[in-house]
């Protein structure tokens, strides 16, 4: 007997089939079965392309302004050992100067 994954909604553990569908007797949520499966891990990539990996050493393109601060990172700053995280801000970083700081990979490049 295949164990059937949780509801994505209220994390119910009573799944049943449907034909296609997984349905939760709990909330009412229905879902396909398909989208269900492994999903797709997808690369970070930097402004031009290149994948970032954990402990990469990327450098700033652009002068990025700190919301809350006066403080600014300035285009050309150099920042080693990273690491990639889910989120819309997808590298977690500690800065020189300024400390831990998170940053959308289209503003870096590798190197």
């Amino acid at each position: 007997m295949s164990k059937l994954p949780n509801c994505p909604q209220c994390g119910s553990e009573y799944t049943y089939e449907d034909g296609a569908l997984l349905i939760c007797p709990e909330c009412a949520h229905e879902w396909s079965a398909e989208t269900e499966a492994a999903p797709a891990e997808t690369a970070v990539r930097d402004a031009y392309g290149n994948e970032l990996n954990d402990g990469d050493s990327i450098t700033v393109i652009k002068d990025l302004k700190i919301k809350g601060s006066s403080q600014v990172v300035k285009v050309g700053t150099k920042v080693k050992n990273i690491r990639l995280v889910d989120g819309d801000h997808n590298i977690d970083c500690k800065i020189d100067g300024i400390g831990a700081m998170k940053l959308k990979s289209e503003f870096v490049k590798k190197g």
